[in-house]
């Protein structure tokens, strides 16, 4: 029997906020397909790092690290927002400021640029499933978080986020998220802070020092770091799968590329990094709170809505629902499109029409149509998943373990060594990505982690021999110096972005 209590109205009231302003900010679209993906690559600094911080701060590092913290340690699911953060970090630092210089509408026209369609191909199969398993977990703790709100069917939970997303996704496009983004993050941030505040203050009846005192060592101490029989390397594997395989992430870089110049990619990466490292704390500290007020929980993944219907005020536990709510809902939409875009652009557009079918491709309406339509199946596709298997958190460092075996080797090459080739990349795509696959079957579990480091090294390895082995026949340059996008005015405008866009690897 649905509920419709305070924190009903309060999660009523905010969704159909989230769905008026996606919807309304369609209006910014104009017909572009240019402004659907990127938003015309026209967004300041604020923008910027607030969406980048909402991409980061979603259903699986606040709901799945509340889960994992419950389950296995402080470690276990702090890793999640660490390697995030530092992800922002690497992206300010080396990748932001080169690769909005290149006007890109998705990250796998980077592959096409630099190494050809087969790259192009190969890496947007991969990142599509990356994202998909990533939009999967978000719609999944969108429906814990609405099932522990109404008392209804987790099924029904997750559709009613599922649809409320597909709409001002379909909608409005990047435009969307970053006009939902601003108040959904900053709630989100607020209530993590004020929960934490409050119970270990001494407000919610237990005193913090008693919580810490009855928290088994291994949950609190460096051991998570540095004992393999305390998950370390696990934890770790998850650190480097977000910090390093999330910079392959399409959502992250859709917010890079839609920057309206390099500084602001930089800047917005590095503000992105610093909101996200500032959740770390509040949000695994709730873990460790709910192991203590409710040793005996029976499903980890209730740990926080729990926390927030139960052990904190109305007006902290409506904000925490909130702020989960609208996190998982942003980085949803944000993965939403971005699957939808490389789809369109990248595997029918490029691939299949022009490509195999030897036809003109599609012009800009017909392009912006059928990024609107796909976002329908594809949001199907992760509906399903996230409804059969209901992982959040763990399903975040699954998505990027994919693409770090493959996909982060050849954007790295391809940036900043001349030689790399296509030969090099498509060697790396493949057998990064199905080494991963193999050691998942093969790594016992006692050394799980291993089989997230393991295949970027080898991948990487083989990067630089094959490369080497081929320079003679496939010498390390650009293949595509013509501007491709139809219509080509809306791609670039000026003479400066035409040159980025013909030498995107010579600056």
């Amino acid at each position: 029997m649905a509920q419709l209590d305070g924190y009903g109205i309060a999660i009523i009231a905010f969704l159909g906020l989230s769905l008026a302003v996606g919807t309304l900010s369609s209006r910014f679209v104009k017909k572009s397909t240019k402004r659907y993906m990127v938003a015309g690559k026209s967004l300041p600094l604020f923008f910027v790092g607030t969406m980048l911080a909402a991409q980061s701060i979603d259903g699986n590092s606040s709901l799945g690290n509340v889960a994992l913290v419950y389950q296995f340690g402080f470690w276990a699911g702090a890793a999640i927002p660490i390697g995030l953060g530092a992800c922002l970090i690497l992206t300010g630092l080396f990748y932001g400021n080169k690769l909005n210089k290149m006007s890109l509408l998705t990250l796998p026209d980077f592959y096409y640029r630099r190494f050809g369609n087969g790259a192009e191909g190969i890496s947007g199969v991969l990142m599509m499933i990356s994202f998909t398993v990533l939009v999967a977990g978000n719609f999944a703790a969108s429906g814990f978080i609405l099932e522990a709100v109404f008392g209804i069917d987790f099924f029904w939970a997750m559709m009613i986020a599922a649809v409320v997303v597909l709409v001002y996704t379909f909608a409005g496009g990047l435009f969307s998220s970053a006009y939902t983004d601003i108040f959904q993050i900053y709630i989100a941030i607020g209530a993590f802070w004020a929960a934490f505040i409050f119970v270990a203050a001494g407000y919610a009846g237990v005193d913090f020092g008693e919580v810490l005192a009855a928290t088994p060592p291994a949950y609190l101490d460096l051991s998570g770091l540095f004992d393999v029989a305390n998950g370390a390397l696990v934890n770790w594997g998850g650190i480097l799968a977000l910090a390093i395989g999330d910079i392959v992430a399409l959502d992250f870089m859709e917010r890079v590329f839609a920057a309206k110049d390099p500084k602001t990619a930089r800047r917005g990466a590095f503000m992105g990094a610093g909101l996200t490292f500032f959740t770390v704390i509040p949000t695994s500290m709730i873990g460790i709170f709910m192991l203590f007020m409710l040793p005996t929980l029976e499903d980890p993944f209730m740990a926080y809505p729990t926390f927030a219907l139960n052990h904190v005020p109305f007006a902290i536990g409506a904000a925490l629902l909130m702020g989960v709510l609208g996190a998982s809902m942003s980085t949803a939409n944000g993965g939403l499109l971005a699957i939808s875009s490389v789809m369109s652009r990248n595997i029918i557009q490029r691939n299949i029409l022009k490509r195999i079918m030897k036809r003109p491709g599609m012009d800009d309406r017909k392009l912006l149509i059928t990024t609107r339509i796909f976002t329908i199946p594809m949001m199907t596709a992760a509906f399903i998943l996230g409804y059969l298997l209901p992982q959040p958190g763990i399903y975040l460092i699954l998505a990027f373990d994919i693409v770090f075996a493959g996909a982060w080797g050849p954007l790295t090459f391809g940036l900043f060594w001349k030689k790399a080739n296509m030969p090099a990349a498509v060697t790396s795509l493949i057998v990064g990505s199905a080494l991963r696959m193999l050691m998942f079957f093969i790594v016992p579990l006692e050394l799980a982690g291993l089989d997230t480091m393991i295949p970027p090294v080898i991948s990487v390895a083989l990067f630089v021999g094959v490369a080497l082995a081929t320079q003679k026949r496939y010498p390390g340059e650009q293949r595509h110096g013509v501007v491709d996008y139809v219509p080509p005015e809306e791609d670039v405008i000026n003479g400066d972005d035409l040159k980025a866009y013909v030498e995107p690897t010579r600056r």
